[in-house]
């Protein structure tokens, strides 16, 4: 399978069409996108790349069967999230048998890990906001945020005008800060 092939269809469509056919070769083609986004988060936690290169395939058999089960709308940060707890779990596991210097590196993976999920509780929230959004300003915020699309190239996809296209994306970025403050004092 040609990977310049795949490259036009985005990650969402990939997955809908994984939904739709139950066909791992879809599946494959996401996965193997986030191939180096994984290591790196392996690394960064398990410090060993033999141990981080099989954390990378158990990431991916769990994401296999996972995603088997229910849906996944933001399969980037999901993965990351799988991949930050399963390192964390390997972690824990060695846990009983790391020297004191070990330790002192585990005290600031604690710190990181707090950081880590302060963004993923933010990130949780905007994913949850997004859907409060107005049709016209969600179609835009998606396409220009997560997308990555030029103003023209969404022009071009919604119909809308230029000026449309920038001012739901304005209000879109706005609304979402307010919803997401809105829910932050929540917690």
């Amino acid at each position: 399978m040609s990977k310049e092939r795949y490259d036009h269809i985005t990650d969402t469509e990939l997955l809908e069409k994984f939904y739709s056919d139950n066909d791992n070769q879809w599946l494959g083609i996401v996965l193997q996108r986030y191939t180096l986004l994984l290591l790196g988060v392996c690394m960064k936690y398990l410090k060993n790349e033999e141990e981080s290169k099989d954390a990378v395939q158990q990431i991916f058999l769990k994401a296999i069967t996972e995603l088997g089960k229910y849906r996944v709308v933001y399969i980037k940060s999901w993965l990351y999230m799988v991949a930050r707890n399963h390192c964390l779990m390997k972690l824990r596991d060695k846990h009983v048998f790391i020297s004191v210097e070990e330790k002192t590196q585990l005290v600031a993976t604690e710190t990181d890990q707090k950081e880590i999920a302060d963004k993923e509780t933010t990130l949780t929230l905007l994913e949850n906001s997004m859907e409060e959004l107005n049709p016209e300003q969600k179609t835009c915020v998606t396409l220009f945020y997560l997308q990555k699309k030029s103003y023209q190239e969404i022009v071009e996809i919604t119909g809308f005008n230029l000026l449309q296209v920038k001012s739901y994306i304005q209000n879109g970025k706005r609304n979402l800060k307010i919803l997401v403050e809105k829910k932050m004092t929540r917690f």
